[in-house]
Parts: C-alpha cells; sequence; structure tokens
C-alpha cells in the first residue's frame, strides 16, 4: 500500500512540475479477455480434469484394498496381514505425492501458459503508451482514484490491439466460465 502512494505521489508531482500526461489500463480485464487465454484455459481445464481422474482411480484401489483388507484380515495369517497393511501404507503415500507433486506441475503449466499472455498485453500496452505520449501508466484495478479528466484510458486502444471483440466482457467471460463448470459437475 505503501508503494502505491509513494508512486502516486511521485507521478502526480512529475504530472505537476511538467505537465505530463498519465494513463491508466485494466490488466486484468485485458489479460482475461484475449483470445489466447481462452486456450490457456482449456488447457488447463483438461491437465485439471486429468489430474482429478488420476487421483480418484487412485482413491479408489485404495478403498478397494481397504474394503478387502477390513473384510478378510481376521483370516489371513501374519505374513499377509503385514503385507497388505504395507500396501495399504504405499498406496496412502503415493496419494500423497500425486497431490503435491500434481500441484506444483499444474501450477508451472499456468506459469508457462501465462507468461507469453501477459508478454503480449505487456508490449501492446506499452507501445500505445509510448505513442500516446504516456509518462505513466497505472493499471486500473489498482487505482484508488482518478480523475478521469487528468487520465487517459487506453484500455479500448489496448483491446482493439489485442484482437479482443468489442462486445466481449467479464460479466459474459464469467457466465461462460459459469455455465462450462455447471455443465462438467456430474447429474446428482
Amino acid at each position: 500500500m505503501k508503494k502505491i502512494v509513494l508512486i502516486a505521489l511521485a507521478s502526480l508531482m512529475a504530472f505537476s512540475a511538467g505537465a505530463q500526461k498519465l494513463g491508466r489500463v485494466n490488466f486484468n480485464e485485458l489479460v482475461m479477455l484475449m483470445p489466447e487465454m481462452d486456450a490457456a484455459r482449456e488447457t488447463m481445464n483438461a491437465s485439471q480434469k486429468e489430474a482429478e481422474e488420476t487421483y480418484s482411480s487412485m482413491v479408489e484401489e485404495y478403498q478397494g484394498k481397504l474394503t478387502q483388507y477390513q473384510q478378510k484380515s481376521a483370516s489371513w495369517t501374519a505374513a499377509i496381514k503385514e503385507s497388505k497393511e504395507k500396501e495399504l501404507y504405499d498406496i496412502q503415500n503415493r496419494l500423497q505425492e500425486f497431490q503435491q507433486t500434481i500441484s506444483q506441475e499444474l501450477q508451472q503449466q499456468q506459469s508457462q501458459l501465462m507468461a507469453p499472455i501477459n508478454e503480449k498485453a505487456n508490449k501492446a500496452v506499452k507501445e500505445i503508451a509510448k505513442a500516446k505520449g504516456l509518462a505513466v501508466l497505472f493499471d486500473a484495478s489498482q487505482a484508488i482514484y482518478f480523475d478521469e479528466t487528468l487520465v487517459e484510458d487506453i484500455t479500448a486502444e489496448a483491446r482493439k490491439a489485442l484482437n479482443i471483440p468489442a462486445d466481449r466482457t467479464v460479466e459474459a467471460l464469467q457466465a461462460e466460465l459459469a455455465a462450462q463448470a455447471q455443465q462438467q459437475q456430474p447429474a446428482k
């Protein structure tokens, strides 16, 4: 918070000293609505689904072996019982390892998918800001207050440069994603 205030103060001093032009852009909106983001979301959803299916099959295996152990352990010899307990323990460890590993891998995949998207959006925004002669460009999603008359909003131009359809909105995207999530849930 202190950084934002300091940046804002420095920007205002620069603005008042040299009558520099200030701009703003809703960077999060741009990234969320970029066509490339749709492909990244699809890839992430597919990876997440595959991870969930793999985990579910591992849990089913564990549940099956646990049920068998509970039903038959009274009739087993000590060696068989010990072997089955070790098997259950090993499966539990595999489940824990899988959860940790897949979580890290999914985060890494998301970072790899997002890097070129963020880079492309950042490049477009910087080019527009430079072409307009803006001295400072703020992210509108993080600004607490700005005077509309003193700050130029370049979001619309950035949307055009990034091939985001004019009628595509964050609200429409959220509704679309909610509908997709609802379709993917199993019927109860």
